[in-house]
């Protein structure tokens, strides 16, 4: 079996989005594989972040 990776990508980076995108994506059967942010020099909030999901090729949407 092959594995698929799915990124989401997400400029809102609030508690409640990262829950959002976690809770949708592993309800369609995908498994969090790492979460990556993006920072401004400016400030400590990150400004983006890059959600990775896997899951075997056999799997349907």
């Amino acid at each position: 079996m092959a594995l698929r990776y799915k990124v989401v990508e997400t400029s809102s980076v609030t508690e409640e989005d990262l829950e959002r995108i976690l809770n949708e994506w592993t309800a369609k059967g995908w498994k969090l594989d790492a979460m990556q942010f993006a920072m401004r020099d400016a400030s400590k909030r990150p400004s983006m972040a890059f959600v990775t999901f896997t899951r075997d090729d056999e799997a349907s949407d």
